[in-house]
């Protein structure tokens, strides 16, 4: 269900990004209380009546019961992006935008520990909600932040970590990468792939001891980086990822889906309600759903973003890509609605669950 709330900030945080902050009403501070991690689907209709739908990392800290929340997510710029383009050109304060109640699996309750993260870009975003909660409410905990950026001008949130690190001179641990731009003082530029990380992660940390480990950015960073900590004996329970791009043809190629039956039938929960309907060639579950329930939940389509997760309760499925849900919750039986297609004449899934 979407909420229409009023921008009541935008600020630049580079040429190519912005920080946009959203007025939470009283009645809905419960609604919008977030785990930091968490992110907002957002949506806009564009001149030509078009439906328009993103997710955006949450970047502001995490609010105690009982305080009210803070909403503040960080949008970058993308070639061609239908939303990005005009959240950076035109949205401003006192325009209203339709946003969704937080979701996301990818999240760092505080609690005491060591706890380090990768990101890359834009994956600052919920890295920073994270660490912030993080050290502010839990004095028994440390946040290590390995941030990977093209430039220093390209950097996000430069200000939030440089603040971070003032609160937190002890426990906050800052490093960063940049690719395209020699640095004064701190490591060589360059990418972080995964010889660079194997090599670079126990000279900075005890990895064995680390607690939680979290990866963010594109998908080259996030793979690199999970497997030189598999590399490195990591048990991968303490590893958490979630992928901001696939875009640059570095992503398993979809899986072929040919051989579907050739009539398929879909019964699907949703809000207490069950309904059933024949699922069309070569269209996805969540399309099958959307042609008569237009409250189904989703955001990118893309398998990145988990707005459409669901509970595969009876049939077989295939999924074209998978980039949001962990080894663990596939193996419980969820699957991503918007690349899942029916491997079976007949399929049954629960979205509440």
């Amino acid at each position: 269900m979407f909420h229409p709330l009023p921008v009541s900030r935008v600020e630049r945080l580079t040429d190519d990004s912005v920080a946009v902050t959203f007025a939470v009403p009283a009645e809905l501070h419960e609604t919008f209380r977030h785990r930091p991690g968490q992110h907002l689907a957002l949506r806009r209709t564009d001149e030509t009546g078009q439906e328009i739908r993103r997710t955006y990392s949450i970047c502001s800290p995490a609010a105690p019961a009982g305080e009210q929340p803070e909403l503040r997510v960080g949008i970058r710029l993308v070639d061609g992006g239908a939303f990005s383009t005009w959240a950076l050109k035109e949205l401003a304060p006192g325009h209203t935008v339709d946003v969704m109640a937080p979701t996301g699996r990818f999240v760092l309750d505080p609690r005491p520990g060591r706890f380090a993260a990768i990101a890359g870009g834009s994956g600052i975003t919920p890295v920073l909600s994270m660490a912030a909660t993080l050290l502010d409410r839990e004095p028994d905990a440390r946040f290590c932040l390995i941030r990977s950026d093209r430039t220093a001008a390209s950097t996000m949130f430069l200000d939030e970590v440089a603040d971070l690190k003032d609160r937190h001179p002890e426990r906050f641990q800052l490093v960063t990468v940049l690719s395209r731009e020699e640095q004064q003082a701190g490591l060589p530029s360059g990418r972080l792939d995964q010889e660079r990380l194997a090599g670079l992660l126990p000279a900075l940390l005890p990895v064995g001891s680390i607690d939680g480990w979290f990866l963010c950015g594109p998908y080259g960073l996030v793979q690199g980086a999970e497997r030189a900590l598999r590399g490195l004996g990591v048990d991968r329970a303490r590893v958490h990822q979630e992928i901001f791009h696939v875009d640059d043809g570095s992503g398993p190629a979809p899986v072929p889906t040919a051989d579907a039956p050739a009539h398929a039938t879909l019964t699907a929960t949703l809000h207490g309600r069950s309904g059933t309907w024949p699922v069309e060639r070569g269209e996805s579950l969540l399309d099958t759903v959307l042609r008569a329930r237009a409250d189904a939940p989703y955001a990118c389509k893309g398998g990145v973003c988990g707005t459409c997760r669901a509970f595969l309760v009876g049939g077989e499925v295939r999924m074209d890509r998978n980039f949001a849900l962990e080894p663990e919750e596939t193996e419980a039986g969820y699957v991503l609605a918007c690349q899942s297609h029916p491997a079976t004449p007949d399929v049954e899934l629960d979205f509440d669950r």
